[in-house]
């Protein structure tokens, strides 16, 4: 996860709309149109590509449709996005999978109930002059990151992966100057910049980067964003979540079909975008808004469990958690199209339900 520092703009707050797909019957409750319910949005940053399906959906009237009255906001903090939700201030937030198994680690009643960005967008980045054509060619070499632990943890993995001494690589903590660090030559490779951003930006300045995911380096693959809620308000707004996130699921199926559709609901949401950046942006990010491989045929959002306990069991080897967490109530599918309460889940309250524990996890 990296992203610059944040200049305060003006909350987005408006109503979306769109009918829900797959709604269940006990959510329409025999009516053709739903009630009204207020819920609130916080996104993990400015709108940008990663939040294009939402947006989407808020210009075409969506959430409206759904009986939502949707109130999107942008933090003034990132990093405070999970205690907002966890303590009740906004309805649902958008973080990322590294940091909801730290928070759930901490304490913090935080549920992930959809995924919106489905693999890593984390990258390790280089230009031709700093020659590091492979992994094994960072022995020796300066690497910038955004002082965040768990990068620190993919860069030893990356090492190791690699054949070569993690010690031999020498860190800098460039905070959220990534791109500046790596074109001034402060550095010689970035880790923490995401290829959809950080990556086409360089790209489109002719800087001929070389961009691979860490999940192409050694690292389990994990989901980007997520959609997270506290446990109790799932309880209590649970048909009116539902009815949220499939209508941003929708969203997302828009600009699927068809990416410039993503594109200037962006530019309207923030105006300091790069339209040109973001229209290569959300082209190249469509692919990773939506399940692939085994998961290919599941719904928009769909939170693969034993990916989650996969990752978990490395954070755990990497001392980035301290102990193994029961996973079955951090992460749940309930809430998407074609699921449901009571389809071999139940909506998490923030308790954990020991005979479910996941990785290390599984039982094992």
């Amino acid at each position: 996860m990296t992203r610059r520092p944040l200049v305060l703009l003006a909350a987005v707050a408006t109503t979306l709309g769109l009918a829900a797909c797959g709604e269940r019957s006990e959510d329409v409750a025999g009516t053709s149109k739903p009630p009204a319910a207020k819920l609130s949005l916080l996104l993990d940053y400015l709108p940008n590509a990663d939040h294009a399906g939402i947006f989407q959906a808020q210009s075409s009237g969506a959430f409206t449709k759904a009986g939502l009255d949707v109130d999107v906001k942008t933090p003034d903090d990132p990093a405070t996005v999970l205690k907002l939700v966890e303590t009740g201030k906004v309805d649902v937030g958008i973080s990322y999978e590294p940091e909801v198994l730290l928070a759930r680690a901490q304490g913090q009643n935080v549920v992930a109930i959809a995924g919106v960005v489905q693999r890593p967008l984390t990258s390790l980045i280089s230009l031709p002059k700093a020659g590091i054509a492979k992994p094994a060619d960072l022995e020796g070499k300066t690497v910038g990151t955004a002082g965040i632990p768990y990068q620190n943890a993919y860069l030893d993995t990356i090492a190791k992966s690699a054949g070569i001494s993690p010690s031999s690589i020498k860190r800098v903590d460039v905070g959220f100057n990534l791109d500046q660090a790596l074109v001034s030559g402060k550095v010689d490779a970035t880790l923490g910049g995401f290829w959809n951003v950080e990556g086409v930006e360089l790209q489109q300045k002719k800087r001929d980067p070389r961009i691979t995911p860490v999940d192409k380096l050694g690292v389990p693959s994990y989901a980007e964003l997520v959609l997270v809620a506290r446990g109790d308000t799932l309880t209590k707004k649970e048909s009116s979540i539902r009815r949220l996130v499939r209508a941003i699921g929708q969203g997302y199926q828009v600009v699927r079909k068809n990416p410039s559709e993503g594109v200037n609901p962006l530019l309207k949401a923030n105006e300091d975008l790069d339209p040109k950046l973001q229209e290569a942006a959300v082209a190249k990010t469509v692919d990773a808004f939506f399940p692939t491989g085994k998961n290919a045929k599941q719904p928009w959002g769909w939170l693969d469990t034993d990916q989650w306990a996969d990752y978990a069991q490395w954070m755990l080897q990497n001392g980035l958690l301290k102990k193994q967490l029961p996973l079955d109530n951090v992460v749940t599918t309930d809430f998407l199209a074609g699921e449901g309460a009571g389809v071999g889940r139940k909506t998490p309250d923030g308790s954990a339900r020991p005979d479910q524990s996941l990785p290390g996890y599984r039982g094992e």
